[in-house]
């Protein structure tokens, strides 16, 4: 798959979602749908983009036991989103669970990735926190590898990490990347960010923008300035 900016539709309903992608003409930009925008409206929101040409990225970040990951991605499999997620800290045996549940009888599925460590995270939270005391390009690392082991097709994680993941999990082991900010931008809570063209040299595969793009004075040509510096 080639690379692409990821759109992120953190709007807290339909009319805004639509509205703001009504800005693009006939554009179908790849899009993410995440929790608040998702349990504001629900399924219905995914197949209602879908049908409009839009590809989506369910960003759910599911995260319990086995067999109740796998349920719960059994359901999200009828909404033919193209990428969904979890969080790698649900261990390998979630993991793979997720990947049967995701998977259709005719053997189809959207692509799965793990979430490593989110971006608000850096190693003082971390360790404070959630007492991990390895560094974090570690912790990110053995996640992505123990993601590989499950079957999954790639990570949620920094562009800073994107690269590494690549070398520790290969080439085709998907990176998707959120933090990424213009370099004038305010990284708001994000703590470990890049730029789309920095996130393009480090090797991300896709990068997922929210506040750049849906808070810009014209939403438009900041998708297309940032198409231009990540996909070139």
């Amino acid at each position: 798959m080639g690379k692409d900016v990821i759109i992120a539709l953190d709007f807290p309903a339909k009319d805004k979602a639509l509205e703001f992608l009504g800005r693009f003409g006939e554009k179908r930009p790849f899009v993410k749908i995440g929790m608040e925008l998702f349990y504001a409206e629900g399924p219905q929101l995914v197949r209602e983009l879908k049908e409009r040409g839009h590809r989506i990225f369910l960003d759910l970040k599911l995260h319990d036991i086995p067999s109740t990951v796998k349920s719960a991605m059994a359901v999200l499999s009828r909404l033919n989103a193209d990428i969904c997620n979890l969080h790698a800290g649900g261990t390998v045996n979630m993991m793979k669970a997720a990947l049967e549940g995701l998977t259709r009888p005719d053997g189809t599925r959207p692509l799965l990735i793990a979430v490593t460590q989110l971006t608000s995270t850096d190693q003082e939270s971390m360790e404070r926190d959630l007492l991990i005391k390895e560094p974090i390009d570690k912790v990110v690392m053995h996640y992505a590898l123990c993601a590989k082991e499950a079957g999954l097709d790639g990570v949620v994680c920094s562009p800073l990490e994107a690269g590494k993941v690549h070398e520790v999990c290969g080439s085709g082991f998907l990176t998707v990347t959120p933090g990424v900010r213009f370099a004038e931008s305010d990284t708001g809570d994000q703590k470990r960010v890049m730029t789309p063209a920095a996130a393009k040299e480090a090797g991300a595969d896709y990068i997922v923008v929210g506040r750049p793009i849906i808070r810009a004075e014209d939403p438009l040509a900041a998708y297309e300035r940032c198409l231009k510096e990540f996909v070139g």
